[in-house]
């Protein structure tokens, strides 16, 4: 039996984006069966913390990056519902950058079942240091998420 290559932490594309395979289990639905709305948001931040794995950044160690430290953090998330999940699913999280620059990233993000979108997300991160103030997010870092030509930064 041939095996694919498996990556733990998901996959970088060739458009920049970040693909993570996640399966659905029996905790994450609800008594219907479905994927309990919460849970989507465990995906997602799944999708974004590989995706920045993938880009060589551990969020572990960017708080001791420099004397400032670097956080990052949920600012704002808009999320549309568009179809359910169920158990046994396997499931696509991409990530992509729209913006990265300032204090400030916007993250796209979708989840799919085979080709059927299920949920899109916009995930606006907010740059800090350890101490909780805002900070600029380093050039070299917004250069690692600017990657390829589709995206812009602020």
């Amino acid at each position: 039996m041939q095996h694919q290559a498996f990556h733990l932490a998901g996959q970088l594309q060739d458009d920049g984006s970040h693909r993570l395979v996640q399966r659905v289990y029996y905790e994450d639905t609800d008594f219907s069966g479905l994927v309990y709305h919460a849970r989507y948001l465990h995906f997602l931040e799944r999708g974004r913390t590989d995706y920045l794995r993938c880009l060589g950044c551990e969020q572990s160690q960017l708080v001791s990056v420099d004397e400032e430290g670097l956080v990052f953090v949920v600012h704002r998330m808009e999320i549309d519902f568009k179809s359910p999940a169920r158990m046994d699913d396997v499931l696509d999280v991409t990530t992509r950058t729209e913006k990265a620059g300032g204090a400030k990233m916007v993250i796209q993000q979708e989840i799919r079942r085979g080709e059927v979108l299920l949920i899109q997300a916009k995930v606006v991160i907010a740059v800090i240091n350890r101490n909780g103030r805002p900070r600029r997010l380093p050039e070299t870092l917004a250069e690692a998420f600017l990657g390829t030509p589709q995206f812009k930064s602020d």
